[in-house]
């Protein structure tokens, strides 16, 4: 069955320099598809800045835009939220800060003609060289732990058809939600589709990514293979 309707959940978090731009930018493009959408930016974390107000004040000239908004910060928890107040048939989460709108429509594109796909983006270039040494163990440690056979687990936009269950009901709180969505389509045995992507600059804001953060990550996929048990 062709999916009648698109989700797009984005996680924001201290972005008011941008969110405003970045989300007239995506509603114009999904403007020109042939399929409705709603745009579902989810404020999280601490209040730091005007992204909420922002978001809200796009919302009133945008249609298409609902605003989220949760009190505790972390990646999965904003995926985890949006997904939950989805409407669409095919549902999309994506880093805005890192995301084309050429890139999201072109995703979005590959749902809709193959709507028994799960849908992901693979990125082919990194902005530094240090970036796409990290990247390879991760991606390594990720393929060896759980038998992946995808790349760039951590790449977005990543897009499923809403009768794939399981992911709309994952636990992780932070960045692993990545991982336990390949995990899960693997477990599961989903197609996917991995579409490259050659964007590698963010399009705005900084990134959170440090050694600290890149070794919970490491040691994060360790705990999350315990997790699921045996195969």
């Amino acid at each position: 069955m062709n999916p009648s309707f698109v989700s797009v959940v984005l996680p924001v978090y201290n972005q008011e320099s941008h969110i405003g731009q970045t989300l007239a930018e995506y509603a114009d493009a999904l403007d020109r598809l042939p399929i409705p959408y709603e745009l579902l930016p989810v404020v999280n974390g601490p209040r730091r800045d005007r992204s909420l107000e922002v978001c809200r004040t796009t919302q009133a000239t945008r249609p298409s835009v609902r605003t989220i908004c949760i009190d505790e910060g972390g990646w999965g928890r904003a995926v985890r939220a949006g997904l939950q107040e989805s409407k669409g048939d095919l549902i999309c989460y994506t880093n805005s800060a890192r995301t084309t709108a050429k890139e999201l429509t072109l995703l979005v594109l590959y749902g809709v003609v193959h709507p028994d796909h799960v849908i992901k983006a693979t990125r082919k270039v990194r902005e530094s060289a240090a970036r796409r040494f990290g990247s390879l163990l991760y991606n390594l440690e990720c393929r060896a732990l759980f038998d992946l056979p995808y790349w760039d687990v951590n790449g977005t936009p990543k897009l499923f058809p809403r009768q794939l269950a399981p992911l709309l009901l994952m636990e992780s709180d932070d960045d692993l939600i990545d991982l336990e969505f390949n995990a899960l389509c693997r477990r599961h045995n989903y197609p996917v589709l991995e579409v490259p992507v050659f964007s590698s600059r963010r399009h705005a804001g900084k990134s959170t990514t440090n050694l600290r953060s890149a070794f919970r990550m490491y040691s994060g996929a360790v705990r999350l293979r315990r997790h699921f048990g045996p195969s």
